[in-house]
Parts: C-alpha cells; structure tokens; sequence
C-alpha cells in the first residue's frame, strides 16, 4: 500500500508543530489544527493497515489527548510548560506515524 499522501501530509505537519515554542492563542489555535489534522490521518492509516497503525492510534494519539487536555486545565502560569509538553508529544506522536510509514512502504 502507498503512504506518500499521508507521509507528506505528516511532513508538513512535523514541520508547522517544530515553529511553535511558546504559548498564546495563535500558536494553540495553530497547534489545535495540527492535531486535527494528525488525528484525522492516523485513522486514515489506521483504516487502511490496522496491524501496522493501530498502536499508534490507541496508543500515540492517547498521550497527545492527554496533554493537550493538561493544557486545558493548566492554571495561567503553568500554560507554558503544558504548552511545551503538548507541542513534543504531537511531534513525537507525527514523527513515529512518519517512521512507521516509511517502514511498510
């Protein structure tokens, strides 16, 4: 099966969330698009080629979730700091989908 679609659109993605190093409404408003984006093509991949995608949907995508919800709930000053931990595990969670996709093509 071809990834190039996915792989490429991973790329952009992995290259966007690397630009965002500090907090404020621009860059979460960026950042919510990446995930967006992330998680509407992990399961595309997880669709087309559950053995090889499904981990990291369960998996990946759950640590994103989970940090981007710490996000949410981070008091004002701890934003930046949640805000760092959210941007490394969606590029994290890109990087390995980008690996994984490279490995089965």
């Amino acid at each position: 099966m071809g990834y190039a679609k996915e792989r490429k659109k991973l790329e952009k993605l992995s290259e966007k969330t690397i630009g965002l190093q500090h907090y404020d409404a621009a860059n979460l408003a960026i950042i919510t698009d990446i995930f967006e984006q992330y998680s509407h093509t992990i399961r595309i991949l997880k669709n087309k080629d559950t053995v090889t995608f499904n981990g990291l949907y369960l998996d990946e995508l759950q640590v994103v979730k989970t940090c981007k919800t710490a996000l949410k709930l981070a008091e004002e000053e701890d934003r930046q700091i949640q805000f760092i931990a959210y941007q490394k595990s969606l590029l994290d969670a890109i990087t390995k989908t980008i690996q994984a996709t490279n490995n089965v093509a």
